[in-house]
């Protein structure tokens, strides 16, 4: 999938619905390291500050979370309860 700059749809969220769509299809499981901005800017070929905004709109959307140091990663489906509860 790419990005299409002149849709009306904003890049950044082009850019969170493609790796939602990954996400879905299997492809990053829960609680796994979604990419790294620095790997969204050589995928999609967009600036630094539009990766950072699709993972804060994936944060937003309750899609991911993120961990200080460590990285953003595939939150647990919500019809799911957590493991040992």
């Amino acid at each position: 999938m790419t990005v299409d700059h002149d849709a009306d749809v904003p890049v950044y969220q082009q850019i969170a619905h493609i790796i939602k769509a990954r996400i879905d299809a299997g492809q990053i499981a829960p609680r796994r390291r979604i990419p790294s901005e620095s790997t969204m800017v050589q995928e999609f070929g967009v600036a630094r500050v539009t990766a950072r905004r699709a993972v804060a709109y994936m944060r937003q959307q309750g899609w991911v979370y993120t961990v200080p140091q460590r990285g953003t990663f595939v939150s647990e489906p919500e019809d799911e309860e957590p493991a040992g509860s």
